[in-house]
């Protein structure tokens, strides 16, 4: 790490400008919250290996940020040279810059790698200081990362009808009838999944996201798909010819936005993209999304800018009934595959360890200790249940690396278990598996936490405060209009009383077959967007309690916003209530039944038999009466 430090201070240095500071964002060229491994530059210099986060090189000192769900992770992974920024806690970047650096300061970063958003915001602070924001000549990063791998070169699927559920020409006429709404006579789509979903395409160049590196431009008449062409299929080309999609290189993007701003832009056949036939037409503003990079918006003049949110991101996060049914499907299919592991790892917990198991509760005497070769770790389980999940229709793939936790490290919020440094299963310790996958016909995320020893009468104590609130946001009923940051006190009460909480969000959506996390909406203590929730949204319900070195718990399904059938209907806004899609049991042993509401053991009871009928269908006999047992009814 010190000879990468130095040696970005030395082209810091060497800058024209010379650089008081390098910024460098976890973020790719798209914004994206998972990157491909060319483009871990954040991880690359810091060490840091956490989604979220941002660096900040200066000539004597090297900061990072992120947010709670990694502070754990960040003081294990940072060497001494680097020093840990909790944001909500610490101050921001920008404030840290504009306290901390002299007057006239350079702060470098490439413009590829910020938002609209963002740039702005700190060029007004920086300005009250006489501080710059200047983009770098080269990304330094890449400079000074000589084995940095190589670009992904995957394929490009064709996302068929029967799983997308609407055409691409359906598709973009309601965008262009957004565009003309707005005067807008172009639009510049940068994110992946808005891409992907916009032309009803998939690819691979994102692990565990289904996305393809790309842009899109489209104007009133006109659609352009930015793209390695050598990723297209011959019947790929013919399918994006059909929907008169046109494909040009995805470094041509850059040019073509120059284009764009100047009524330049032309078709494939020689005629103008935008429909600008007219003086009134050439008027027309071009639509950006804040997210977009700041380096194709600084190819516009700001007058011709509409600067809002993509028209895409909202309708992207509104199923279709296609896609309703495909993630219902889906998370069938992937309840069965979780309940076969907890079947088989209670099992091989029992047989290796001399563990109580998942139903009994006794303290393991250790009396059995496995091989080396027999051994369960974090990351052998992890695969195991990989396996499952891989032996169902449709799999693709898992929708983000397993957070597989063994006792200490359920505390680090998105843990992740190597090879090498993983634990071991612990029958005295809980362990919390939160995994997902990728499938045709949607996208999944549970988390469950077990023991399968016996529990401490605070840990059961904790789990049931976290079931609590689980239950009180899954079903709860709310008026439309209400945003996910209004219902995030609902998951947190049942801790509050005992003066617990969590440092993360409670929910986020989730895609058909894209994104495991799909905004605009969220549930979440930070008011953010604050975009309402909206009927046939997908978003999960995910409290947790982590107590730090000692254990972690989490429990997460996936839920549909749907209309809500209430007595009245005050002021006639409507009222909205979630569905659960996910399906696979809670540990009935780690609940301390004398903290629950009637209601709450009638739910569970309710919740565990539909579990047995559901997943009854895809498990072999010794896994319906395992299931069988962990679904029996509850009582006071």
């Amino acid at each position: 790490m010190a000879d990468i430090l130095a040696a970005l201070r030395s082209l810091m240095a060497s800058h024209t400008p010379p650089l008081n500071a390098l910024v460098v964002p976890s973020e790719d060229y798209h914004q994206s919250e998972y990157v491909s491994a060319r483009d871990k530059r954040r991880a690359f210099v810091s060490g840091f290996t956490g989604s979220a986060g941002l660096a900040l090189v200066t000539m004597n000192e090297a900061l990072l940020w992120t947010d709670g769900r990694y502070f754990l992770q960040a003081e294990q992974q940072l060497s001494n040279q680097w020093r840990l920024m909790r944001m909500g806690e610490d101050p921001a970047v920008d404030s840290w810059i504009s306290t901390n650096l002299p007057q006239d300061s350079a702060i470098g970063i490439d413009f590829w790698c910020i938002s609209v958003e963002t740039a702005q915001k700190w060029r007004s602070l920086f300005a009250k200081n006489q501080q710059k924001l200047v983009p770098t000549t080269k990304n330094l990063v890449d400079e000074v990362w000589k084995d940095q791998p190589q670009a992904e070169m995957n394929p490009v699927h064709v996302h068929p009808l029967k799983f997308s559920g609407r055409s691409v020409s359906d598709k973009l006429k309601d965008l262009r009838d957004n565009l003309k709404k707005e005067k807008t006579r172009g639009i510049i789509i940068t994110t992946l999944d808005e891409v992907v979903w916009l032309y009803n395409v998939r690819g691979g160049d994102v692990s565990y996201s289904p996305v393809v590196h790309s842009f899109a431009v489209v104007t009133t008449s006109s659609a352009f798909f930015y793209v390695d062409e050598r990723k297209l299929s011959s019947e790929v080309k013919s399918y994006l010819e059909e929907n008169n999609i046109i494909v040009k290189d995805y470094t041509a993007v850059s040019s073509d936005v120059a284009l764009l701003a100047s009524n330049q832009l032309t078709s494939a056949k020689g005629t103008q993209s935008n429909g600008a036939h007219d003086a009134e037409d050439s008027s027309h503003k071009i639509w950006v999304d804040p997210r977009c990079c700041y380096s194709l918006y600084s190819k516009l003049n700001p007058d011709q800018v509409f600067l809002h949110q993509s028209p895409l991101s909202l309708p992207k996060s509104l199923k279709n009934p296609v896609e309703m049914e495909g993630l219902k499907n889906a998370h069938i299919r992937d309840g069965a595959a979780v309940v076969q592991y907890l079947a088989w790892l209670d099992k091989q917990m029992q047989e290796l360890y001399g563990a109580s198991g998942y139903f009994k509760e006794s303290e393991s005497q250790k009396t059995k200790t496995p091989s080396e070769d027999a051994k369960l770790t974090e990351v052998s389980v992890s695969d195991k249940l990989e396996e499952f999940r891989a032996a169902k229709e449709h799999f693709r793939g898992l929708s983000f690396p397993t957070i597989s936790s063994v006792g200490p490290n359920g505390s680090i919020i998105h843990y992740e278990p190597k090879p090498k440094t993983c634990s071991e299963l612990d029958p005295n310790c809980m362990y919390l598996c939160d995994s997902g996958a990728q499938y045709l016909d949607g996208t999944t995320d549970i988390t469950r936490t077990v023991h399968f020893g016996k529990p401490s009468e605070h840990e059961k104590k904790c789990y049931t405060a976290v079931l609590k609130g689980h239950f009180a946001l899954g079903n709860a009923r709310f008026p439309n209009g209400t945003t996910g940051h209004s219902l995030d006190v609902l998951a947190r009460v049942p801790l509050w009383s005992y003066g617990l909480d969590y440092r993360h969000g409670t929910g986020h959506g989730i895609g058909a077959y894209l994104n495991v996390h799909e905004g605009p909406h969220s549930i979440s203590f930070r008011p953010g967007l604050s975009v309402p929730l909206q009927a046939s949204m997908t978003v999960t319900d995910e409290p947790g309690y982590y107590e730090d070195g000692k254990f972690g718990i989490r429990l997460e399904n996936v839920l549909i916003i749907k209309e809500a059938a209430t007595q009245f209907n005050f002021a006639n806004k409507g009222y909205l209530e979630f569905e659960h899609i996910t399906w696979a049991p809670y540990q009935k042993k780690l609940i301390d039944v004398r903290l629950l509401l009637d209601e709450e053991i009638k739910w569970v009871n309710s919740y565990h038999a539909k579990c047995k009928e559901i997943l009854a269908p895809y498990l072999n006999e010794s896994e319906k009466a395992w299931l069988s047992q962990a679904t029996e009814p509850i009582s006071a």
